[in-house]
């Protein structure tokens, strides 16, 4: 091979070599401008379910508060189940038999405006729902009276349980006759409830029925929701009772009662 053959197979080469470095910058550079069109791959999303039941019941057949006041069927913020035929039909007959033309007196309203203005503040001092200012009224319809079984005072509280909550019984002296001091026993005792059954509800059906024989019919049944439960005939209308009578201080009016004024809270002296 003489000399100009090999320059020329040298060129040859050469170009080879260039032509082959462009294509690969090329394609180098059509790669890495290929990487603003690629698609991130999805994060896979994640749903948290929401609680089914409230703290309220542990049952799904309890229902929402109604949020009109005028049909405001509840109890410490714990609504009934209104849509359940027997349950509506309980609530019309306590509904029914706290109406004017059934107790024929405002005696109701006047004693509630007479002593709400003590409970209401002791019941909010221990966290109490204002609700269980109405417990007097079906417990004792205000009157301080002493039951046959020997409850006595605004909350009747049974000699024994008066004690256990700090009131003073026998000796000639009797607080459960004193509207604040009975008011505070009563809130320390329906804390304690609450706190047994997580519910206000049943707490208020404890107050009444008290509360072993409420565990045990809870155990016996399987079932916490007091609207839901079969109680004595006592304890079974014990929250209608409080249901209607807050609805016959609140809307007099519409269950037959002349309507009232609330005077300016008085002192919670007593």
């Amino acid at each position: 091979m003489n000399k100009k053959e090999m320059t020329k197979k040298h060129f040859i080469t050469c170009s080879v070599m260039v032509v082959l470095v462009i294509i690969s910058t090329l394609n180098i550079s059509s790669v890495k401008g290929s990487k603003t069109d690629v698609q991130p791959i999805a994060k896979p999303v994640v749903y948290t379910a929401a609680p089914l039941f409230n703290n309220t019941f542990s049952t799904a057949k309890s229902v929402l508060k109604n949020t009109d006041a005028a049909d405001d069927y509840s109890f410490a913020n714990e609504a009934l189940p209104i849509n359940d035929a027997g349950v509506n039909r309980r609530l019309q007959q306590s509904l029914h038999k706290h109406g004017f033309r059934f107790v024929g007196s405002n005696i109701l309203q006047m004693k509630a405006l007479e002593l709400f203005p003590i409970i209401e503040p002791i019941l909010k001092a221990y966290g109490i729902p204002e609700d269980f200012k109405y417990v007097p009224l079906v417990e004792s319809g205000l009157d301080g009276g002493i039951s046959s079984k020997g409850a006595k005072g605004i909350w009747q509280f049974m000699p024994g349980t008066a004690r256990t909550y700090g009131l003073k019984v026998g000796h000639g002296v009797d607080e459960r006759t004193n509207v604040r001091k009975s008011t505070i026993a009563a809130c320390k005792y329906i804390k304690e409830l609450y706190v047994e059954f997580n519910s206000w509800t049943l707490a208020a059906a404890a107050y009444n029925n008290g509360e072993i024989k409420m565990e045990k019919a809870i155990r016996r049944q399987n079932e916490d929701n007091y609207f839901l439960m079969h109680l004595n005939k006592e304890t079974a209308s014990y929250v209608y009772n409080l249901i209607a009578m807050k609805q016959i201080i609140i809307q007099p009016g519409r269950y037959g009662y002349r309507s009232y004024l609330k005077p300016p809270e008085l002192l919670a002296f007593n």
